[in-house]
């Protein structure tokens, strides 16, 4: 069977987007191969999701059209600098290295088509929020392809390069904000008398929840709050303190800030 896709770099985020890609059935384990320069992470590749695997970014460059740059950003010169990786006009590269830029990307691979990726870690649970953007060679078919791709692991839109720091604060670094909300919840939960393994998973539980309440009510967060808020009751104590705190202020300003840390690592 022939290879579709390819990876370059095997670790913890394309071993998530090889499973959703198998799972969803948008390819098949045989239409899969990806390289590593570490040992124990082929072996553990190869294992769990039956891919092919190989050491040399160049060995699944020739096996594949589609290829899915996923190293660590630091090593992405290197590949087409020293280790002498070269792409062809067949090929279309599809980065998910933060903060290297669609312009640095075609510089290494003039002939190639480049669309640049922004998933976040919940791929690993196949409920991932990416935006994407194209490059100046990509077509409406690779632009297609990378949607139905990522679409296997969650949810995700095409915006424009100059909006990917902004996907990076909104999606990319959110969920370390949320990890933390809950962590307080439970917490607060423990200190009342719950079991913290309890507390933990009822606050997740209620994350996972009212997220899909936001995606499928078609009401607005305001809405929501107000609907669990009963005048004189529980929730609008909560809700006051969250406000007289500042939550939303001090919200907006992490993200802010992960999102200038984003502009300032993509130079």
């Amino acid at each position: 069977m022939p290879v579709k896709i390819g990876f370059i770099g095997a670790g913890r985020m394309a071993e998530a987007m090889m499973r959703g890609l198998i799972t969803e059935g948008v390819y098949t384990e045989g239409e899969i191969a990806a390289c590593d320069p570490i040992l124990e992470i082929r072996e553990r590749v190869a294992k769990s999701l039956g891919v092919s695997v190989r050491v040399s970014a160049a060995e699944v460059a020739g096996m594949a059209d589609v290829l899915v740059l996923a190293v660590k950003p630091g090593n992405v010169a290197d590949l087409f600098t020293k280790e002498g990786l070269r792409l062809e006009p067949r090929h279309l590269l599809i980065s998910i290295a933060a903060g290297i830029g669609i312009g640095t990307l075609e510089s290494f691979v003039p002939d190639s088509r480049v669309v640049r990726v922004m998933p976040n870690h919940c791929c690993m649970v196949l409920d991932s929020a990416s935006g994407y953007s194209r490059g100046t060679k990509a077509t409406d078919d690779d632009m297609a392809l990378v949607g139905e791709i990522l679409s296997s692991m969650g949810l995700a839109f095409e915006v424009k390069e100059g909006d990917l720091d902004a996907v990076t604060g909104v999606s990319g670094s959110s969920p370390a904000f949320f990890y933390m909300f809950a962590e307080a919840v439970a917490e607060a939960g423990a200190r009342n008398g719950l079991p913290k393994d309890v507390a933990l998973e009822l606050a997740a539980q209620s994350m996972v929840g009212a997220g899909r309440m936001m995606l499928e009510s078609g009401m607005t967060p305001k809405e929501l709050v107000d609907g669990v808020c009963s005048p004189g009751g529980t929730t609008i104590e909560g809700v006051k303190v969250l406000e007289d705190k500042g939550l939303n202020a001090t919200v907006q300003e992490a993200v802010e800030a992960a999102i200038k840390k984003s502009r300032v690592l993509g130079g």
